[in-house]
C-alpha cells in the first residue's frame, strides 16, 4: 500500500566479491513531491543504490520499498510505477524521437496523448526534431527524450542516475528546471550526480562516499554545519602549494578548488602568518583571502572525519 514516503531505504548493504563494499548500511527516505539528491564521486555507490530501487539488482542485506512496495516481493508493481533513467543513454538510437516515445508508451499501456500534459514542457523542445533518429540528437536533447520516455506512463517515482553527466551547462540548467516543475506534480525524484554545485538545487541531499552516507539534510544546513575558518589561497606553484599547506601545522585540511586551494584551519590565525610560512617555502605570487564554505567544502570535511 502507498505510504507518505515514496521511497524508504533501511540498512541496505551490497558487496561485489570479497573486496568491494558498494553500499554499507544505507538508510534514508524520500517524500512524495520531494527532489532528493544523491551526491558523491564516481564509485561512491550511487548507481548500485538506484539499480536496487529500480529492482534491477538485489541487495545483500537490508530492505527498501518504493511506493510502499518491497523491492524483492513486488518488483513487477514497482516497475510499472517508476520512471528510470540509467547513466548511459539507453533508448533505441535507430528509432525517431516520436517512435521512441510511442514505443515506451505502448509498453506501459498508455499513449503520448493520454499523458501529454505531464511531458508537454519537455516535449515542446523536442517536437521540431520528432522525426530525427535518437542517435543523432545532441547530448542535452537525448536526456530530454529519455526523461520524456521515463514520464510517459505517469510514474509516482523518478529514479535518475547522473542524468546531466556529459551535458553542456545550458542543458544542465534546463534539465534541473524541468525537475523543479515535475516535483510540483507530486512526483518523488531521486537523482544522483557527481556535481557538487547541483546539490543546492535539491530539497534534501545525501552525501555518499565509498558506499556510506556521510550526511543527510537540506543543502544549506549541511553547509552551515561547516564550522572551521576557511581561506582561499593561490601561488605560482599550485601543486607544491597543496603539499606545503597540508604540512602547515595550524591547518586542518587543504583541497584544490578551481584556481585556489581551500585551507581550513583548526583555529583562526592571521593571514600574515600563512603568508610568511609560504614565503619561507619560496612561494611567489601569494594570494590569501577569506572563503565562503560550499557543499563541496562540507563534503570534504565529512570525508576527512570518516577517514580519521
Amino acid at each position: 500500500m502507498p505510504t507518505s514516503q515514496a521511497i524508504q531505504v533501511d540498512n541496505l548493504s551490497k558487496r561485489y566479491g570479497k573486496d568491494v563494499q558498494a553500499l554499507a548500511q544505507v538508510s534514508f527516505e524520500v517524500g512524495r513531491g520531494e527532489l532528493f539528491g544523491l551526491i558523491g564521486p564516481d564509485g561512491a555507490g550511487k548507481t548500485t543504490l538506484i539499480r536496487i530501487l529500480a529492482t534491477l539488482l538485489l541487495a545483500d542485506e537490508g530492505q527498501a520499498t518504493v511506493n510502499g512496495w518491497e523491492v524483492r516481493k513486488n518488483y513487477r508493481k514497482i516497475r510499472s510505477h517508476i520512471g528510470y533513467m540509467p547513466g548511459r543513454f539507453s533508448l533505441y538510437q535507430d528509432l525517431s524521437v516520436e517512435e521512441n516515445l510511442r514505443f515506451f508508451a505502448t509498453i506501459f499501456g498508455s499513449t503520448i496523448e493520454e499523458n501529454y500534459e505531464l511531458i508537454r514542457d519537455i516535449y515542446v523542445q523536442l517536437e521540431p526534431f520528432r522525426e530525427r533518429k535518437a542517435g543523432k540528437l545532441s547530448g542535452g536533447m537525448k536526456q530530454k527524450l529519455a526523461l520524456c520516455c521515463a514520464l510517459i506512463h505517469k510514474p509516482v517515482v523518478l529514479l535518475l542516475d547522473e542524468p546531466t553527466t556529459g551535458v553542456d551547462p545550458v542543458s544542465r540548467q534546463e534539465f534541473w528546471e524541468m525537475l523543479q516543475r515535475l516535483k510540483e506534480k507530486d512526483i518523488a525524484i531521486l537523482v544522483s550526480t557527481p556535481y557538487m554545485d547541483e546539490a543546492s538545487l535539491c530539497d534534501r541531499v545525501a552525501l555518499i562516499q565509498k558506499g556510506r552516507l556521510l550526511s543527510i539534510d537540506q543543502p544549506g544546513k549541511i553547509v552551515s554545519a561547516f564550522d572551521k575558518p576557511l581561506l582561499a589561497i593561490r601561488t605560482n606553484d599550485m601543486y607544491r602549494l597543496i603539499h606545503d599547506l597540508r604540512a602547515f601545522e595550524p591547518g586542518h585540511s587543504a583541497f584544490p578548488f578551481g584556481e585556489y586551494v581551500h585551507l581550513s584551519l583548526r583555529q583562526p590565525i592571521w593571514p600574515e602568518a600563512i603568508h610568511a610560512y609560504l614565503a619561507g617555502k619560496e612561494h611567489t605570487g601569494i594570494e590569501i583571502k577569506p572563503a565562503q564554505a560550499t557543499i563541496e567544502d562540507a563534503f570534504m570535511e565529512l570525508m576527512t572525519r570518516e577517514v580519521m
